[in-house]
């Protein structure tokens, strides 16, 4: 039987790798903010952790750090922060934005919390680093400014009032096919990143005749256009293989469909902004990546008892070969874990990937390697299964004698997960299989 997902089988290093540690005037193995500290907060929290930026509070400092030592070790502790909570153990563990800690680094951490949290050696620190405005496009910094950017219109949100969602329809402008290459959604100004919970953006085009002409390769007839793209808090953008891309069509419109929620103070006139990122005129990728989602409610039918843990699961049988290039489970305060499985027609079973610990006011999307992206050949059943905890022991739970059901409120429940699915050819995908192979083969 082939694999079609490469695992990392990288055990993680000894937490003992963190000993001997060295600090002028201090013990051979003692742990400071300035040698070891600074800079893995530089690495992995500041980005977050800054003036104006989505966090509650300021990482940039060491008397930043200090107000907060039992947070930091309670969050890195439970692998709540930074924001990556994927099971080590089981599946697919290559990923390009991986930003998790490692054993040894949490370990590292608690050492120094636990040590008395020592400054060390200021001649130890490193230089500040220059963060980049948290509110600027994400994607620019390897790709530049997007090619195209589609605002929704205004809305403005009153102080006090229940949850709004806005669907407004925007033009696109375009009078010719364009290939995209990468996508990302974001809210216009940073006073609309506090009122704005999350937001989708549909396309809109007549799929029916639109695409003669284009190569018989380069798409998958039933492909829908659908959801082009998704935003909430721990998305960024996504930038597709280079054999891969989303197909825009001429005369079509973006559907919004922005939630917002009040915060005590009216802000007026928020604006959620869609960047595009085209491939070159003429140039057709391979293959047509459309982002689908894989619901495990069923629509609506969706039943979390008072009190009681629930498990929801269902499965979908792939029509064509695929490449799945990510995985982004979705779920609301109760949800607590959501796995993705393989049944290859062979009757083999795999776990793909599970998060064990999700945390309902952070949307990761998990974006695969290029070499551990699964291939799943036509046949392939997915099985998804949703946790969701009804009870008074789940610390997000606002009402655990509450019936809960489906719903858009982030009070109500959701059970779904969007991946972008990469449709291939029967020859490109034998194709791909055999380099994986031998790839693995190689590095044996």
């Amino acid at each position: 039987m082939i694999h079609f997902t490469v695992r990392s089988s990288l055990a993680l290093l000894a937490a003992g790798l963190v000993a001997g540690f060295a600090a002028p005037g201090g013990r051979e193995d003692e742990v400071t903010y300035a040698k070891q500290i600074a800079p893995l907060l530089q690495r992995r929290c500041q980005v977050c952790h800054q003036p104006n930026s989505i966090a509650p509070m300021s990482l940039l400092t060491y008397d930043d750090a200090k107000k907060y030592l039992t947070e930091i070790k309670d969050r890195v502790t439970a692998r709540e922060m930074p924001p990556w909570h994927i099971d080590k153990s089981v599946g697919i563990q290559e990923f390009k934005n991986d930003r998790s800690l490692s054993e040894p680094e949490i370990a590292m951490i608690i050492r120094w919390i636990d040590g008395g949290a020592p400054m060390g050696d200021k001649k130890d620190l490193p230089p500040p680093v220059k963060m980049p405005d948290p509110n600027r496009w994400q994607l620019a910094d390897s790709l530049g400014a997007p090619d195209m950017v589609i605002r929704s219109t205004p809305y403005t949100i009153a102080s006090a009032t229940q949850d709004k969602w806005y669907r407004p329809t925007v033009e696109t402008g375009l009078t010719e096919p364009r290939w995209v290459r990468a996508i990302e959604v974001k809210p216009a100004r940073p006073d609309s990143r506090r009122v704005v919970h999350h937001a989708l953006a549909y396309l809109i085009q007549d799929e029916q005749g639109g695409i003669t002409g284009l190569a018989e390769s380069a798409h998958d007839h039933q492909a829908n256009a659908g959801l082009f793209m998704e935003w909430a808090v721990g998305k960024v953008g996504q930038i597709f293989p280079a054999d891969a891309g989303k197909l825009m069509l001429p005369g079509s419109k973006i559907r919004w469909e922005v939630h917002f929620h009040a915060i005590g103070e009216e802000v007026k006139d928020n604006v959620v902004e869609l960047g595009v990122y085209f491939y070159p005129k003429g140039v057709i990728p391979k293959h047509r990546t459309v982002l689908r989602m894989f619901d495990m409610s069923r629509g609506s039918d969706l039943d979390i008892p008072p009190g009681e843990k629930t498990i929801t699961q269902n499965f979908y049988t792939l029509q064509a070969a695929a490449r799945l290039e990510n995985f982004q489970p979705h779920m609301h305060m109760r949800g607590k874990a959501m796995s993705m499985e393989a049944i290859y027609p062979d009757g083999k079973r795999e776990t793909l990937s599970m998060v064990n610990n999700f945390q309902w006011n952070w949307h990761v999307n998990y974006v695969y390697a290029d070499n551990a992206a699964p291939l799943l050949p036509k046949g392939t059943t997915l099985v998804f299964t949703a946790w969701h905890d009804n009870t008074a022991a789940n610390p997000n739970n606002p009402d655990p004698g509450q019936w809960v059901g489906w719903g858009d409120r982030t009070v109500d429940e959701m059970a779904h997960c969007w991946i972008d699915v990469t449709y291939l050819d029967q020859p490109d995908f034998d194709q791909m299989v055999a380099a994986r192979k031998t790839r693995v083969t190689g590095m044996r």
